[in-house]
């Protein structure tokens, strides 16, 4: 009988651009501020509206991941802090 091979697990790539790492409740948290953040956008899944990459933000993924790619969120640091008093996607 073959072994199955277990799947592979997506590659850490570390945060360069993060400077504080802070554990809340269930995820891990790291403040990105915008003078060391990459050139790239990303959509806030609190706002639903655009990130720059150059303006202080926070990302987050679950504590139980290793910040693979797929899990890790860019958030707003307001929406990140508000996210339990609305919903995802709410435009403001």
């Amino acid at each position: 009988m073959a072994r199955g091979r277990r799947p592979q697990r997506p590659p850490h790539v570390p945060l360069r651009s993060a400077t504080y790492t802070r554990v809340e409740g269930e995820w891990i948290v790291r403040s990105v501020p915008g003078s060391t953040a990459s050139d790239r956008s990303y959509r806030c899944p609190g706002c639903d509206q655009v990130i720059p990459g150059t303006a202080p933000h926070v990302v987050a993924w679950p504590a139980g991941e290793y910040g693979s790619v797929e899990e890790r969120r860019h958030w707003h640091a307001g929406c990140w802090a508000a996210r339990d008093r609305r919903g995802p996607g709410r435009r403001r």
